[in-house]
């Protein structure tokens, strides 16, 4: 009697175990976190395309960015020209499945088509000029997806690399000052009043970062320019952030009364470098266990402090969908294999994924 009683307490244990096995594998982040914010990811239209992608996505997140779809370049190559096909297919499989939105991005130094800065015999444009045409593509781009996209990162990277200057020397800061700035988020509110508003940067947890894109926030925070909020791209690696920078960025930065984003998340197995360059000889490029330890170990202490903050952190979105493909195999190091995601090449979970669900 004993040894069937205890044969039916293991047999129940062991159902019980497969039973929470089941629920780990069928619930996604956004289950975990339905509570604290939503959890997106960036995704191309090819990426939509592809049914173990596809089931990934709608398993994991409930939010989606466009990685390049929106971006000025691709979205508006031609002055009288615009390309919606890919952003279109983004928002659309969204609509359909009920999944949020970020738009990315409005106005930024990079992917910025041909005409925009330049005449038709290639001289530079006017202030007015370029503020114009500024205008236009945002009234164009925001008002088409008006009531499809809840929040625009409405000016990225504004801030320079060189800790000695403020404003990056882009040509949007040459022809126009930080005139771009303010009318930028101008526009978009005046498109979409009731879409968030963001700045979007990289690097804001070191402190010299942190410092100048306070500065900027709180100079457009007291002018009374249409800003809700602050992205923190989050491209970091497994040797950074510290968890004191992080922390303290998250303090600073809300302090203003803005509401913050983590809008780029990968956690690189490599230092951070900025500038591109090629693969060096003898340098290698495995996913050692130590390194995806380290990774693991980073992924649970973020995550830890983005729960702690989610009276202020109002989504975390991943810069791509797993290791199969990421915009680090080819950045900074051209053909260089990178590991960042939380979801492996064969779209498997990882065990970072599983401390980032366990608490």
């Amino acid at each position: 009697m004993i040894k069937r009683r205890v044969c039916f307490i293991i047999a129940m244990l062991y159902t019980v175990s497969q039973l929470k096995a089941r629920q780990v594998q069928s619930a996604g982040l956004k289950d975990y976190y339905k509570n604290y914010f939503p959890m997106g990811v960036a995704v191309s239209a090819a990426d939509l395309k592809n049914p173990g992608e596809v089931s990934l996505i709608l398993g994991q997140f409930n939010s989606l960015t466009p990685e390049n779809a929106m971006k000025m370049g691709p979205i508006h190559p031609e002055e009288n020209r615009y390309n919606w096909k890919d952003a279109d297919s983004i928002v659309a499989f969204a609509q359909v499945h009920g999944l949020k939105v970020r738009g990315h991005n409005l106005c930024w130094h990079e992917q910025t088509p041909k005409w925009l800065f330049r005449d038709s015999v290639g001289n530079l444009v006017t202030k007015d000029v370029l503020l114009k045409r500024l205008k236009d593509h945002i009234t164009a781009v925001v008002n088409r997806y008006k009531g499809k996209i809840y929040a625009w990162d409405v000016v990225n990277e504004a801030i320079d690399d060189d800790s000695t200057k403020f404003l990056r020397n882009s040509l949007w800061y040459q022809i126009c000052g930080d005139d771009f700035i303010t009318k930028a988020f101008e526009y978009a509110h005046e498109a979409d009043p009731n879409a968030v508003l963001f700045y979007n940067d990289y690097n804001t947890e070191r402190p010299e970062k942190r410092e100048r894109v306070y500065r900027l926030l709180k100079q457009l925070v007291d002018a009374g320019v249409p800003i809700n909020a602050v992205g923190i791209q989050a491209h970091w690696s497994v040797y950074e952030p510290e968890q004191k920078e992080l922390v303290a960025t998250i303090k600073r930065l809300a302090s203003l009364g803005l509401k913050v984003q983590v809008t780029e998340l990968d956690i690189s197995i490599y230092p951070w470098e900025k500038n591109r360059r090629a693969l060096r000889p003898g340098e290698k490029d495995d996913y050692t266990p130590e390194l995806e330890k380290k990774q693991t170990e980073k992924y649970a202490e973020v995550f830890k402090i983005f729960r702690q903050y989610r009276d202020v952190i109002t989504g975390v979105t991943f810069w791509n969908i797993s290791d199969r493909n990421t915009w680090l195999d080819n950045y900074p190091v051209q053909g260089r294999k990178n590991y960042p995601l939380l979801f492996d090449q064969k779209l498997q979970p990882k065990k970072a994924w599983r401390e980032v669900v366990d608490f």
